[in-house]
């Protein structure tokens, strides 16, 4: 709780609660706003597909403008887009002319906002916070999006629509996205003479270059993508595609039971943060780090043959474990490693490379699922990552690394 002693990091972090929280609700809202539109499975594909192309377009350019503009003025201009976008859906409701193309536009901005948006707020966090906190800020970024986007936000917005109309319960996410505007306009200017300048470049090109460049004879950088690419790619499709199937197949057909094991990934997400950021980084962090990751992912495995509900829970929890340990040192690693006026670009880089394949994994998945067995997938969602971790140890020479630069200060 340290960094919360920091005013603007307390005004940054609670925008930050009130935006994953109104994401939370949008992510249910947007589905019944598309049925209230007339819209079924294909008209929810669309749009959220939307929201994807936007996150990912976005992505780059968003890094690059966080090395380039000041952060504060970015998160703001983030924070009114989503306003009015999700404003519109409630007018547009109220006067019932809501239709697929304006929910699937609003879906694009928000996606391109968040874009923008987080690579700012990685960037912000080392000018306003000393080193030795950005390990416990990472770690309460880390807790509270999985218990408010996948838990508190979707729940909120369930009871609003089991008592108003889409169009009305839309207010409550825009009330959110123009309460966290009003908080960020407290947020101080970055301390320091030319904080909240642009550094001077020789162009758009020059600075997207210069990251790429950093990136690529940066070997525990480059070998961490590598990794989180071909984990995503092997992991993220049988997570968040098959494994309702397999769900219904063994356990039974109660939607609720699928539900709860997405809580149980949350959870382990909660918990995965919270210890990380409790304690000092470890000594061998990129060790710690890969390590986590490879070997928390290996519950896949055992998804894969298991017939046991409380195991599957027990299996969920884990990886949401593990998945946000490795986060809260990888987010702190870049802010402490990366030169922080190439900090937006590298952030960003990251956010698009590591996801790059993740519609792959998306479209594999199912027909995979026709000539495999389910059991054999999972396999080696959950054994191929130890392989893919391996791999990055020793070609980025990380325990070497990791002694040549300690920051167990931190």
């Amino acid at each position: 709780m340290r960094p919360l002693g920091h005013r603007d990091f307390r005004v940054l972090f609670a925008a930050v609660v009130l935006s994953v929280f109104a994401a939370g609700m949008w992510a249910v809202v947007m589905v019944y706003a598309v049925i209230d539109a007339g819209g079924g499975p294909l008209q929810l594909s669309i749009v959220a597909t939307a929201n994807a192309v936007g996150l990912l377009a976005c992505a780059i350019p968003g890094g690059i403008a966080a090395d380039r503009v000041s952060r504060r003025l970015i998160v703001r201009a983030v924070a009114v887009l989503d306003a009015v976008a999700v404003a519109s859906i409630v007018i547009a409701g109220a006067l019932g002319a809501l239709t697929i193309p304006h929910v699937a536009v609003v879906a694009f901005l928000l996606g391109a906002g968040s874009g923008f948006f987080f690579p700012a707020y990685s960037a912000i966090l080392p000018r306003i916070l000393p080193p030795e906190h950005l390990l416990a800020a990472n770690g309460l970024e880390g807790a509270i999006r999985p218990a408010l986007q996948q838990a508190a936000g979707p729940a909120a917005a369930g009871f609003l629509l089991a008592a108003l109309v889409p169009a009305f319960a839309t207010v409550f996410v825009c009330a959110a996205y123009t309460l966290a505007f009003v908080l960020l306009l407290f947020l101080r200017r970055e301390p320091g003479p030319g904080a909240d300048d642009a550094p001077l470049s020789r162009g758009v090109l020059h600075d997207l270059r210069e990251a790429v460049a950093f990136t690529v004879r940066t070997p525990w950088l480059l070998w961490t993508l590598l990794f989180a690419t071909g984990w995503v790619l092997v992991s993220l499709g049988p997570e968040q595609v098959l494994l309702p199937f397999l769900v219904r197949e063994r356990v039974g057909e109660d939607p609720r039971l699928f539900g709860f094991l997405l809580a149980a990934l949350g959870a382990g997400g909660v918990v995965g943060s919270l210890v990380v950021s409790s304690m000092r980084m470890p000594r061998r962090y990129l060790t710690a780090m890969i390590v986590v990751w490879a070997v928390g992912t290996t519950p896949f495995a055992v998804i894969g043959f298991t017939d046991s509900y409380w195991l599957l829970l027990v299996c969920c929890f884990t990886l949401g474990c593990a998945f946000s340990y490795g986060n809260v040192i990888w987010g702190t690693l870049l802010q402490r490693r990366v030169p922080r006026h190439m900090l937006g670009r590298v952030s960003s880089l990251d956010f698009f490379v590591s996801l790059a394949l993740m519609p792959v994994s998306m479209a594999l998945s199912g027909p995979l699922a026709e000539v495999l067995p389910l059991s054999t997938i999972f396999l080696a969602a959950g054994t191929l990552p130890l392989a893919f971790g391996l791999i990055a140890l020793l070609a980025a020479r990380m325990p070497r690394d990791e002694i040549t630069h300690p920051l167990e200060a931190a």
